[in-house]
């Protein structure tokens, strides 16, 4: 099997991070955004997905915290698709529902080459430790997007929005676990097309 493996290094006047990515990992991460939510977030992303994720970012909090959430998310995703490779032998698909106490979230993913989100949180307006509830939604399009997947996020109850956020990333997890899993014959890609 080919090493599942991707590293990346994205640097803008706003953000400087550094990312590594092991699909086939044990559910290790090390994670430092300056964000403790968000790196809270992402933590329970690897975990949960059983990949290993090494992220630092020094972004530029001063202003807010839009520019290193947007950023972390874009590498994440572009580190994702590229540790993909060709997709031969994935499962492609992946859905889960996530409960965390009274919340509930359900995501389905499509490794599809096709990037696109419908992300439904119902979080409160404010914040989430220090992070702005209004960039958790943009943090999973943006993945999406950079990772050219389709992804839907629908949070379906709940009323603490730690909890929703949290249920939908360990959803998240859970649909790409098994997306990325692969089948048996590892020489097929997943498409009437031949190709992702």
């Amino acid at each position: 099997m080919n090493q599942r493996k991707f590293s990346i290094k994205r640097t803008t006047q706003e953000t400087d991070i550094s990312l590594d990515l092991d699909l086939d990992g044990n559910g290790i991460a090390d994670v430092d955004t300056g964000i403790g939510f968000l790196d809270h977030m992402f933590c329970s992303l690897a975990k949960h997905a059983n990949v290993n994720l090494t992220l630092r970012c020094k972004g530029d909090l001063e202003v807010d915290d839009h520019h290193t959430a947007e950023d972390c998310a874009i590498a994440l995703g572009q580190a994702f698709d590229k540790a993909l490779g060709d997709k031969k032998g994935i499962v492609r698909f992946g859905h889960a529902y996530a409960p965390l106490d009274e919340a509930l979230a359900r995501v389905v993913v499509d490794l599809s080459g096709r990037p696109f989100a419908h992300i439904s949180l119902t979080l409160d307006d404010g914040m989430i430790g220090n992070l702005k509830t209004e960039n958790i939604a943009h943090v999973f399009e943006s993945f999406a997007m950079s990772a050219r997947i389709t992804l839907h996020v629908d949070v379906l109850r709940g009323k603490n929005s730690h909890h929703k956020a949290e249920a939908a990333f360990k959803g998240l997890a859970l649909a790409l676990r098994t997306a990325v899993s692969l089948r048996s014959d590892s020489t097929v890609i997943p498409s009437t097309k031949g190709v992702l």
